[in-house]
């Protein structure tokens, strides 16, 4: 009940919100994942007038309890805490749900959700390998649920006007594309059990870092047919994966590229993507756009921001977290695919692969499934 000539408290406010987002084919979501990015998804819930946030599970059971205590507290309102997957599984408000488990426990958390008709929004990487990643597009698609991948960098205003400059032609054919990630972490980083190990996270700085660039790039220049490439694990760092890739890169479409990618590269710089087409360069580099045309003229698109590329790894904003939340909502909404859906993600799960094996052979090695993609 609203108290007549009292300004409505924030309970009374998000239950207000909540009764008018049934109106709207706004979507109720639950989280799995209590860790690093939970944060960050829970941000960008509470910033979004599309979605409820019901609550939150995790296998880190007390990790999990501070986490709803501690959103309760700063957003007001109440967040279940889940018993485990089956619980949300049998919860019928339950639209989809927020996936941000590691690489490992994917499969076993996909399967009972899917199977129970929930729409799955899940952190990066699909899965530990291509195969693994491969086989749950599938699963979502046998039963029928949609699948959308947390490749946020698609959706900053600067990636989206390089899509628009390539997509209307002016640029013409792409020449060369560099991919740059010189990221920096500290060993404390890698010291939490299982990351960066093959088991838990399926590789080092390719799979859990540089993925979010190779999605970008990709969506951009179309797939890598041919890779030759080089991995190691510098002085700096005591893992079991990779914390350095250098690979030379042949494209399906005839231009050729390179693709650095670390992680011991102190202290740190934001990633970037250098596209040179014939009329024009485009350089992408912490959230901002230039293009240089060949006629003399400069444009700048975007503003510069933090993109975790130091020893910080979540420098960054919830925005972009949320605008892939919102066009995965309005995908709900509008019967179609996600900007970033399990489909077009396998590019980038298919060069990793290829990239690891031409690190392992020596040789050059063709992308799986390039044909197809």
């Amino acid at each position: 009940m609203l108290r007549i000539g009292i300004p409505p408290s924030r309970d009374e406010q998000l239950s207000g919100m909540n009764s008018a987002m049934s109106l709207n084919n706004n979507k109720t979501t639950a989280l799995v994942g209590a860790g690093m990015v939970a944060r960050t998804h829970i941000a960008a819930c509470m910033d979004s007038q599309k979605v409820r946030l019901k609550g939150i599970a995790s296998r880190g059971r007390e990790r999990a309890k501070a986490l709803v205590e501690e959103t309760a507290d700063d957003h007001g309102g109440s967040i279940k805490l889940y018993e485990d997957v089956s619980d949300i599984a049998a919860d019928t408000e339950v639209d989809f749900v927020i996936i941000a488990t590691p690489p490992n426990a994917r499969a076993d958390v996909i399967a009972p959700l899917a199977e129970a008709g929930k729409h799955i929004l899940l952190e990066k990487p699909i899965g530990r390998t291509a195969q693994e990643s491969r086989e749950i597009v599938s699963l979502c698609e046998k039963a029928g649920v949609t699948l959308g991948v947390v490749f946020q960098h698609r959706m900053r205003a600067a990636s989206q006007k390089a899509a628009d400059l390539i997509a209307s032609g002016e640029v013409g054919k792409l020449g060369l594309a560099e991919f740059s990630v010189p990221w920096w972490r500290e060993q404390s980083y890698y010291d939490e059990p299982g990351r960066g190990t093959y088991a838990r996270d399926g590789g080092g700085v390719l799979i859990s870092q540089a993925i979010h660039t190779i999605d970008l790039g990709l969506s951009l220049t179309g797939p890598v047919a041919t890779v030759r490439a080089m991995a190691s694990t510098t002085i700096f760092h005591e893992m079991e994966s990779e914390d350095y890739v250098v690979a030379g890169l042949e494209f399906a479409g005839g231009a050729v590229g390179s693709l650095v990618a670390s992680t011991a590269s102190f202290p740190g710089a934001p990633e970037s993507i250098k596209l040179h087409f014939e009329h024009a360069s485009l350089h992408l580099e912490a959230g901002q756009l230039r293009v240089d045309w060949r006629d003399g003229r400069q444009e700048i698109f975007g503003e510069e921001v933090g993109t975790g590329g130091g020893a910080d790894p979540m420098a960054f904003t919830h925005a972009w977290h949320q605008a892939v939340l919102e066009d995965f909502i309005d995908a709900l909404n509008d019967g179609r695919q996600p900007i970033a859906n399990g489909k077009a993600a396998l590019p980038a799960h298919e060069l990793i692969e290829a990239i690891t094996r031409s690190a392992e052979s020596g040789m050059a090695e063709e992308v799986g499934s390039w044909r197809d993609l």
